[in-house]
């Protein structure tokens, strides 16, 4: 099925407003501002940073695809947009996030990696969502390194979990490679049933 692609957002008339006319004076109730900083990461193959609206359409294909079973997909374009959107809230509300992991050559999207906490979760996790043009190449393994080295240095963990549905082998598969041990499950109201996988700690890492 074929999509018209989004609008790209406008600045200014007739669209989003342009910065300037958004700024104020102190005391018109508009002076005050959040500024929200997600950093960059590089890996030798990857760049892991900032989800963007250019994104969209890799991302919308992957949440309509079967390959977004395991995070409850598949999803609407509609909900693919607003689950882009929350990549970029999540970072606002717990300081931490995932990434669009993109090729540092190309700049090509090849899925979503980096560290969530969801309300319904035990405690955070280092997540992955890989898109089909990254299957088998060892992207996910290199992006979830690179996510826990985050994890351990920059925020100062000692420990940090994968969660993975029972029958998604590819990703349990994954874990243990990552060197993550099974530390039992709990039961998400959507998802059913998650096992747990507990990554060795930064003393534990080869």
């Amino acid at each position: 099925m074929r999509h018209t692609p989004l609008p790209r957002p406008r600045s200014g008339r007739g669209g989003v407003p342009s910065l300037s006319r958004m700024r104020g004076k102190v005391g018109e109730g508009v002076g005050m501002t959040t500024t929200l900083t997600i950093p960059t990461v590089e890996t030798p193959r990857l760049r892991l940073r900032a989800p963007s609206f250019d994104d969209f359409e890799p991302y919308a294909a992957f949440c309509a695809s079967p390959r977004s079973k395991g995070v409850g997909g598949p999803y609407t374009r509609g909900q693919s947009y607003q689950r882009l959107e929350a990549l970029i809230g999540h970072w606002h509300l717990r300081g931490f996030g995932r990434w669009m992991v993109t090729d540092r050559e190309t700049g090509e999207p090849l899925g979503v990696v980096g560290i969530m906490h969801p309300l319904e979760w035990p405690e955070p996790e280092i997540a992955w969502s890989l898109f089909e043009a990254a299957e088998g190449r060892g992207i996910a393994h290199e992006a979830a390194e690179a996510s826990r080295d985050y994890a351990y240095r920059v925020l100062g963990w000692d420990t940090v979990i994968s969660c993975t549905t029972p029958d998604n082998t590819r990703s349990i598969a994954l874990a243990r490679r990552l060197g993550a041990k099974r530390d039992g499950s709990f039961v998400h109201p959507g998802l059913g049933e998650l096992l747990i996988w507990r990554h060795p700690g930064p003393e534990g890492r080869a």
